[in-house]
């Protein structure tokens, strides 16, 4: 007679009891679509600061999410999830159940141009359009091969900044001749997402036609990160990081969103 080994006592890993928590995963699912401010999540989640606050609290201490000081308003912070964390918890809490439920890597997505008319249209916005989100419209550009239309432009646009252009050019994107608009130039344009990249532009954000989806993103300028270009630059190299792992995350939603309206 073959008597069956029981399966080690362990607990559940904490990813999946920090995610099991309703409030928590509310909070994990509002921070996915966008970064928030504490006034913000407890007005959406009903909720009082200091129960928000605690939450928050469990999820900074798994590395799940962190705060940033808002660049409009010092007295404020934004919080941010870190979605590649998330995936790879995710990933681990599958194998720690059982090897084969391990997640797949999935091939890099293959974008089709799509007509005009359907085309999915995006806006980036920050205060200079000299560096954010230029590398965030040169990332999608060239991550999509124009299957979605994306634009960007400044509350208050400067020149291109030089580093923006070296540190794209290291990621094989050229940057060259590209010029900065304001954001005047689109407001009568028509845009499925609107997604502000510096706390300031987000303050001063005009309406758009057509009740686009509004997505921020508190990226800190880099260059005001030092006093010289040299000084600068591995602040211009951490921003272009993280937009080259926020965005494929982003067209992913695109993605989901389009093919949903195809089918209905």
């Amino acid at each position: 007679m073959t008597v069956r080994t029981p399966a080690r006592e362990q607990s559940p890993p904490s990813f999946l009891r920090l995610a099991a928590d309703p409030l928590r995963w509310r909070l994990l699912s509002e921070l996915a679509r966008s970064d928030r401010r504490v006034r913000e999540l407890c007005g959406l989640l009903e909720q009082r600061q200091s129960l928000i606050s605690y939450h928050l609290g469990q999820l900074r201490a798994e590395g799940l999410v962190a705060s940033r000081r808002s660049a409009a308003d010092g007295r404020d912070s934004y919080y941010v999830l870190d979605l590649a964390r998330c995936r790879e918890l995710l990933a681990s809490s599958g194998t720690t159940l059982h090897p084969a439920l391990r997640l797949a890597d999935s091939p890099p997505r293959e974008w089709s141009r799509a007509s005009r008319s359907s085309q999915p249209r995006v806006l980036f916005l920050c205060t200079g359009n000299s560096a954010r989100s230029q590398i965030a419209e040169a990332l999608v550009q060239e991550l999509t091969r124009g299957a979605v239309d994306a634009s960007s432009a400044g509350s208050h646009p400067k020149p291109l900044h030089p580093n923006a252009v070296r540190v794209m050019r290291e990621r094989g994107v050229d940057l060259g001749g590209r010029r900065s608009k304001h954001l005047d130039e689109f407001a009568d344009k028509r845009f499925d997402y609107v997604i502000s990249l510096c706390d300031r532009v987000r303050e001063v954000c005009p309406e758009f036609h057509g009740h686009p989806d509004l997505i921020h993103w508190s990226i800190p300028d880099p260059a005001r990160e030092g006093s010289t270009d040299e000084e600068t630059y591995p602040a211009f190299q951490r921003t272009a990081s993280e937009l080259a792992t926020r965005i494929p995350f982003l067209l992913e939603v695109i993605a989901h969103t389009t093919s949903t309206q195809e089918v209905t």
